[in-house]
């Protein structure tokens, strides 16, 4: 059984980590998927290396140092994003700019946890949980759309609980920004500003895909 992980590096450490997988892996060979960077390594460890968002590579046969180049230029390429992340319990919206962040807003609402209970308590119970989640989600979409009107947004981070954040962007006060460019969604744990700030240098970076050799 193989383990497969992303990690996220900043495009102008892409050099330092290429050299690093080679040596650890005994030297690779170099192919190119749609929009991504392949790199097999002797022992056949796996990496995919990939721009936060979709890239159109030249045509023609793949070069390792125009791939890569065109990975790391679209990386590292001045963006605004919009951020927002959202788990039960809180939120932090803001507005990344070239992987700082600009503006945010970070909220805590609470919403109860999920009870073994049985019969009419229960459903009592089920109902004020999704009155609190969904007044959390209102919330957070409101905040959003106050700061993401200051700033011309380009794309979109969400991350935290992907059902929660997707109905914060059904929301009416976020509809023009749902056809945005989304990027990979960010697994992030209780959505503070420590957290906001990461997932913000975050937007900029490569995304790389490694499956370890077999055994």
């Amino acid at each position: 059984m193989t383990d497969t992980r992303t990690v996220l590096v900043a495009a102008g450490r892409l050099p330092g980590w290429l050299e690093r997988f080679a040596a650890r892996n005994g030297g690779y060979t170099f192919t190119a998927e749609p929009g991504a960077a392949v790199l097999t390594g002797a022992n056949q460890c796996r990496a995919v290396i990939t721009p936060p968002l979709p890239l159109a590579l030249k045509e023609g046969p793949p070069v390792e140092a125009e791939v890569i180049d065109a990975i790391r230029t679209a990386a590292g390429s001045p963006r605004t994003a919009g951020v927002v992340l959202i788990r039960r319990g809180g939120y932090s919206v803001g507005v990344a700019r070239s992987g700082m962040l600009v503006a945010s807003k970070t909220g805590t609402r609470y919403v109860q946890s999920r009870t073994a209970a049985g019969g009419w308590s229960q459903q009592r119970f089920a109902r004020r949980r999704a009155n609190q989640a969904s007044s959390l989600v209102l919330e957070a979409a409101e905040r959003a759309a106050a700061i993401f009107g200051g700033h011309p947004v380009e794309c979109i981070q969400r991350g935290g609980d992907r059902a929660l954040a997707a109905e914060v962007f059904e929301q009416p006060s976020l509809g023009k920004y749902g056809s945005l460019p989304h990027l990979p969604f960010a697994t992030v744990p209780d959505p503070r500003l420590v957290i906001l700030q990461r997932v913000a240098m975050e937007t900029t970076a490569v995304r790389i895909t490694i499956t370890d050799p077999p055994g």
